[in-house]
């Protein structure tokens, strides 16, 4: 879908490169720019799943004729990629107003977690205290636990890339039409905030309480997760009345009075415990086995390598395991082409490819001329 575009990425921190990988998944000519030397982030390989499809060169930014080079790759760009406080690019000499003079076309794509200007913009923060302090965390975990969630997948993902990334294509459609670029100030903050209005429209018809475990999708015993007798866990989530007779026909309980109003708040905790023991009684897999194929909306919860084995991957593929490394294909699919997964580059692999590229454009602008 992105072939011929061309973007640039700063090295940085997990939502910054998961959107430029994900933007190469989609054809983009994806060109890293690292840092010479090895990695920073904590816990990252040499060569990271998120920089699969990318082109690599090292550069060091404090260096002049480096930055020289950085400053003609963003001038072939049509779009930029940074995760640095505000105020870094500045410092570099790289911030929107001299990339712009440089080339008006640019998206200039900004990732953080407090947003380019705000009170806490020069602050460090990660994933659960940005969506803390935007209010998405406050729904997590079941009442009377403390509220967390699977790591980076709200913040930096959910808030954090995707929003950078639908920012980014929606300034490269506006800079087609128009010819001028635009900066995209994607907030961690703002964009996990944002998630929230879909549970926020449940406000509008009092079926969200502020108090945890009395909303109509966290209080529910239908909509919970249950530990199985083997330690594993299950998900209910039969929402419309019509699921909730499927789940009470497999559950052998469609002649029980007890769960006949499904949504009555005050039995909710007691219909929670009954459920509770009941899963106890018989392994993840059993339970998995019971509902399969049916609309009872049950459905066993998997680690990332038991997804992996399942029959719904061998129809999808959604999850492949290349060179011993296990990662998630490109998301969403598109009818006229086809994904597979691609390596990810050495630190600095492509540098004499891109530096000879350069010269190439330089030379064929100046005949041109």
């Amino acid at each position: 879908m992105l072939n011929g575009t061309r973007i640039i990425e700063i090295e940085g921190l997990g939502p910054a490169p998961f959107a430029a990988m994900l933007l190469a998944d989609m054809g983009a000519d994806v060109i890293t720019i690292h840092r010479k030397g090895q990695a920073e982030t904590p816990g990252m390989p040499e060569r990271s799943v998120l920089d699969r499809g990318k082109r690599s060169i090292d550069l060091d930014l404090k260096d002049a004729s480096d930055l020289e080079i950085a400053k003609r790759l963003i001038a072939s760009a049509d779009a930029l990629i940074e995760g640095f406080r505000p105020g870094v690019m500045e410092k570099l000499g790289l911030g929107p107003e001299p990339c712009h003079e440089m080339n008006p076309r640019l998206v200039y794509g900004r990732m953080t977690g407090w947003g380019q200007d705000s009170p806490l913009s020069d602050t460090a923060g990660h994933d659960l205290n940005y969506i803390a302090l935007s209010g998405a965390l406050w729904y997590a975990s079941p009442p009377g636990q403390p509220p967390q969630t699977p790591a980076t997948l709200v913040g930096d993902i959910g808030g954090g890339a995707m929003y950078l990334v639908a920012g980014l294509l929606a300034g490269l459609l506006n800079a087609q039409r128009t010819g001028k670029g635009t900066v995209v100030d994607a907030a961690i903050y703002d964009g996990s905030a944002h998630m929230m209005n879909l549970l926020m429209s449940l406000n509008q018809s009092g079926n969200l309480s502020e108090t945890r475990g009395q909303s109509l999708l966290d209080g529910p015993h239908w909509s919970r997760t249950y530990t199985c007798s083997d330690g594993g866990f299950v998900t209910v989530q039969c929402l419309e009345p019509k699921f909730y007779a499927q789940f009470l026909q497999k559950m052998g309980l469609s002649d029980d009075s007890g769960f006949q109003s499904q949504f009555d708040p005050t039995t909710w905790p007691a219909l929670t415990q009954r459920l509770t023991e009941i899963f106890a009684r018989n392994p993840r897999d059993h339970w998995a086995d019971l509902f399969q194929g049916t609309d009872a909306c049950v459905a066993p919860v998997l680690s990332p390598i038991e997804a992996h084995a399942h029959p719904m991957n061998a129809d999808r593929k959604t999850w492949h395991s290349t060179d011993g490394t296990l990662q998630a294909a490109a998301a969403p699919r598109f009818s006229t082409s086809e994904w597979h997964p691609k390596p990810s580059p050495r630190r600095g692999e492509h540098r004499q490819d891109i530096l000879n590229e350069l010269d190439a454009q330089q030379t064929s602008a100046a005949s041109s001329g």
